[in-house]
C-alpha cells in the first residue's frame, strides 16, 4: 500500500507546504481541528516512534520550535499542542507530528489556502 505522505513529499499529490528541507517537510492538514494545523513529517519513511532514528527525531523536533514561533507570528497563536500517534491511533502509518494551535477565543475555521497564505 503507497503512503500518502511519501506521495506528498514525492509531490505526487499536491499539499500546502509550509516549510521543507532536506529532511523535513510541513504542510497543513486537510482536516484541520484548528486555525494552523500543521503535519511535521520526516521525509524518510518511518512507520512509528520505534522505527525513527535519533538523528531524524532530533530534526523533527528543531523543525516543530521554528513552526511554533511562525505560528506565532503570522497567527497569534496563544499555545500550541504537539501530538504524535503510535499504533492504534495511527491513521497514516508515517511518522509525524501534528501541530495544533490554542487561542483564548475560539475561531471559525479559515479556508486552507487563506491560512496557508499567511503561513507561506
Amino acid at each position: 500500500m503507497e503512503c500518502l505522505f511519501c506521495n506528498i513529499i514525492d509531490k505526487k499529490i499536491p499539499a500546502y507546504i509550509i516549510y521543507e528541507d532536506l529532511d523535513t517537510i510541513v504542510f497543513l492538514d486537510i482536516k484541520p481541528d484548528y486555525n494552523g494545523h500543521l503535519l511535521v513529517v520526516p521525509k524518510k519513511h518511518f512507520s512509528t516512534i520505534d522505527d525513527i532514528d535519533e538523528t531524524a527525531f532530533k530534526q523533527l523536533l528543531l523543525v516543530i520550535k521554528k513552526m511554533k514561533i511562525k505560528l506565532e507570528e503570522r497567527l497569534n497563536i496563544d499555545g500550541l499542542t504537539v501530538v504524535n500517534n503510535n499504533g492504534l491511533y495511527q491513521e497514516i502509518k508515517h511518522f509525524h507530528f501534528h501541530l495544533k494551535p490554542a487561542y483564548k477565543q475560539s475561531q471559525p475555521l479559515i479556508p486552507l489556502e487563506e491560512i496557508y497564505n499567511i503561513l507561506k
